[in-house]
């Protein structure tokens, strides 16, 4: 188990923002989580000292969410999302891992730069499917490598203006069957262990507080203001990602 003071003094925070996204309440800063524990330990054993926590996370977002999904989107999604986690499993160790974020930060920063100075109207069309299915590939794959797979997926859900429920809701059951298939890749290339899991476990009671933070205020905070929050939980995710590249 990793006894470094520095690790847990954002390792904590990192998990509280893992729990707040779950319930769907400032889901772009649960990206962060990677980028803030990468600041003490290698990428991809944070990655793999926070998959227990998100699967922890995730069963507490579904049990109050699951019902308020969007079917249709899911069964578009999903599909193409297992794929991403495939590519990202073939493809793990020739992406640096830093490079990786900086790909998913210049979107995630490109795509609020577009919604900033090219609004969607009230009449516009939603995003075609195939848009969908290529992004929830995307999305797959950067959140195989780092967690961080809502930037991209915001990119084609964002337009669609659903209610904030039905949105974090579908959010939810996308990222908790994505995370769930990581597990048997995860475990055979090496980065499930002891010492991660140990550490894991001491982290996992920090989750449920921030689902329970989350949840208090997504059925609560109305549609303008919770989309606000959570494109600038995307805002500091891009800037962060793209800095963390630069190093």
């Amino acid at each position: 188990m990793i006894t470094d003071a520095a690790f847990y003094a954002v390792a904590i925070p990192a998990v509280l923002l893992i729990g707040i996204s779950k319930s769907g309440f400032g889901g772009g800063f649960g990206a962060l989580a990677v980028p803030l524990m990468a600041m003490t330990v290698p990428v991809p054993q944070a990655a793999a000292i926070l998959l227990p926590v998100l699967m922890v996370a995730d069963l507490l977002g579904l049990r109050a969410l699951v019902r308020e999904r969007d079917r249709a989107l899911v069964r578009l999604l999903l599909p193409a999302g297992l794929a991403g986690i495939v590519i990202g499993t073939l493809g793990f160790g020739l992406l640096p891992s830093s490079a990786v974020a900086g790909i998913v930060g210049v979107i995630t920063l490109a795509f609020l730069a577009l919604r900033t100075l090219f609004p969607p109207r009230a009449d516009a069309p939603p995003p075609p499917r195939w848009l969908g299915r290529a992004l929830a590939v995307l999305s797959g794959f950067t959140s195989f490598v780092a967690h961080a797979g809502s930037p991209p997926l915001a990119f084609f859900m964002l337009p669609l203006r659903l209610p904030p429920v039905v949105f974090a809701a579908t959010l939810s059951v996308f990222f908790a069957a994505i995370n769930l298939a990581k597990w048997v890749p995860y475990t055979w290339l090496g980065l499930i262990d002891a010492r991660n899991m140990l550490t894991s476990a001491l982290l996992l009671p920090v989750a449920p507080l921030g689902v329970w933070l989350g949840l208090r205020f997504v059925r609560r905070v109305p549609q303008r203001v919770f989309y606000r929050l959570f494109n600038l939980g995307l805002l500091l995710t891009g800037c962060k990602l793209v800095w963390d590249s630069l190093k």
